[in-house]
């Protein structure tokens, strides 16, 4: 499916070209697959995980100063990169970006067990801050990918693949009665380190919904009762409002808010809603939604020290956060049908474009959106700091924008 390109797109006050829409999205997919894509084991990026294979991993990290690639969880950042990489496939019709998003999934199946006379078949070995202890989360936030691959080729390619890792996850890691998932698995002791992160015997961790899309693949209602056990826990916990600042990778004893945490929890809550016709779950992602409009800065940008009363740090930006948010004012936008979230929306996306880079003399940077601003370090080395996931998140943000109905964001046909 390849989306036209003579309409204007107004988003509230502010209008956009859909045709500049589809050519920014095609750059940030292009940086993604030729030149943030592993393409052979014998990548020079620093590696610190113990991965067996790397080819189709996403690079996660480049710094300008030093002209250097590095990883930070390439399991759960490849599979969101493999969703983005689907959505400009669909949106621009492009075959290299669906190839891209094929090597990315295959990149993750290679690093799952698959062998189901092992105890831990299903697991996919998604390391993240330790290298060879794989994170829950990456595990749950990388299979969305998967599951975008397979409604685009309308194949199950893939299903088993998911399946298996979210019966691993609920079977093994969801503490049940309490609606938390363990954090973290040594899988050469097969035993969890208890107490993990932020000294919680585990989190709720809802990302993308995923284990309601197991229950709907499967129909194992033990999916769908993980998915709202963990889902109430959140209604429980939630502080400040349609955020979770208690909970790790947020700093509760600094008070300090993780650019993307009300996304992870808020934005499932939709599908908790449109699933459950529950009211509690919708209002809980509306204030997600008006956290990061309150977050916002007068630039339509985000900074990734943001604390509870809404003080900012001076440096660090998150791109990465207010593309994510862009997502989630889609959402409410497509399920409320108010225009509360249009100004946001319309800033964010300005923002991010102005964060593209067109034409960079760094080639390494051409078409990725720029995360952050580092702080001053008495040199004059570029401060600048690319992740993937400010590019990810913003092709995302952008393909539900295209997809969006004229109706709820006053497209003028020109």
């Amino acid at each position: 499916m390849q989306l036209p390109v003579d309409k204007s797109i107004r988003i509230g006050a502010s209008e956009f070209s859909k045709e500049t829409l589809l050519e920014r999205m095609n750059l940030a997919a292009s940086w993604i697959s030729d030149i943030a894509q592993v393409r052979d084991e014998n990548d020079k990026a620093v590696r610190h995980h113990k991965h067996s294979k790397w080819v189709g991993a996403v690079k996660g990290e480049y710094s300008a100063a030093k002209k250097e690639w590095s990883f930070f969880c390439p399991v759960w950042h490849t599979g969101q990169a493999v969703k983005s990489l689907a959505e400009a496939y669909q949106a621009t019709g492009e075959n290299r970006f669906l190839a891209a998003a094929r090597s990315g999934a295959e990149f993750i199946t290679k690093n799952q067990i698959n062998d189901k006379s092992n105890a831990d078949y299903g697991l996919i070995m998604a390391y993240e801050d330790k290298p060879d202890q794989v994170n829950i989360s990456a595990v749950l936030e990388c299979l969305d990918g998967l599951s975008v691959m397979d409604g685009i080729l309308k194949t199950n390619r893939y299903s088993q693949n998911i399946l298996a890792a979210a019966d691993w996850v609920v079977s093994k890691a969801w503490l049940k009665g309490k609606g938390l998932i363990m954090d973290l698995y040594d899988p050469a002791e097969n035993t969890f380190i208890e107490k993990a992160y932020g000294g919680h015997e585990g989190r709720p961790l809802l990302e993308d919904g995923i284990l309601l899309k197991a229950f709907r693949m499967s129909g194992k209602r033990i999916f769908r009762n993980a998915f709202f056990e963990i889902a109430d826990r959140l209604l429980e916990d939630e502080f400040p409002a349609g955020n979770w600042v208690n909970y790790t990778p947020c700093d509760r004893s600094a008070g300090r808010i993780h650019p993307r945490h009300a996304y992870w929890w808020g934005n499932p809550m939709f599908m908790a809603y449109k699933e459950s016709g529950d009211r509690r779950y919708l209002d809980c992602a509306l204030r997600s939604c008006r956290w990061y409009a309150k977050a916002q800065r007068a630039d339509g940008g985000l900074l990734r020290g943001t604390y509870t009363d809404f003080t900012t740090d001076s440096f660090g930006h998150a791109t990465s956060g207010i593309a994510a948010a862009m997502t989630m004012f889609c959402n409410a936008i497509k399920i409320t049908g108010s225009d509360e979230f249009l100004p946001p929306l319309a800033k964010a996306l300005d923002y991010c474009m102005k964060m593209q880079f067109i034409n960079p003399s760094d080639t390494e940077m051409k078409g990725a959106i720029l995360e952050k601003i580092l702080p001053p370090d008495g040199t004059d080395n570029s401060p600048y700091y690319i992740r993937d996931l400010g590019t990810i998140f913003f092709i995302q943000g952008v393909f539900e924008i295209l997809t969006l109905t004229p109706l709820k964001l006053n497209v003028d046909a020109k």
